[in-house]
């Protein structure tokens, strides 16, 4: 009972609160690159913007995998991410399997200074809009 007290007396410094919580979320989400739908990915490959990094295990790639795309699962991203090195210039877009650990390695990635964004909903999303998928 006094906690919705105090809300009710203290409107505007729990107003503050929330406004600060919500910037803040925002702020870890872009330092963790940029969420890109799946028809931005096809532009941006197709255009040779982009490069596709799967964060993956290489079973789950070798099941299923966006055409061009560079396999480096996530637990040994930075021991091999100087094989990133020569796409410095392209954006480099983040896929998993359903978006959760494109986060995480895009902010190590973007601490390294490398362009990121993430497929958004990762590759569950891109093969739930039926969209094409290399086997092998």
């Amino acid at each position: 009972m006094e906690f919705f007290v105090f809300i009710s007396e203290q409107w505007m410094l729990v107003s503050v609160l929330m406004v600060l919580v919500y910037l803040f979320a925002i702020n870890e989400r872009i330092k963790s690159g940029k969420p890109i739908s799946s028809h931005v990915v096809t532009r941006m490959l197709n255009t040779d913007e982009a490069i596709l990094l799967d964060i993956r295990e290489a079973k789950d790639f070798k099941a299923g995998h966006i055409a061009g795309a560079i396999n480096i699962p996530q637990a040994k991203l930075l021991d091999r991410m100087v094989e990133l090195e020569p796409h410095r210039e392209k954006a480099i877009i983040i896929a998993d399997k359903a978006g959760q650990h494109a986060g995480p390695m895009g902010r190590r990635l973007q601490q390294k200074e490398f362009n990121v964004q993430r497929l958004t909903g990762g590759m569950m999303e891109w093969q739930n809009q039926k969209l094409p998928v290399v086997k092998g």
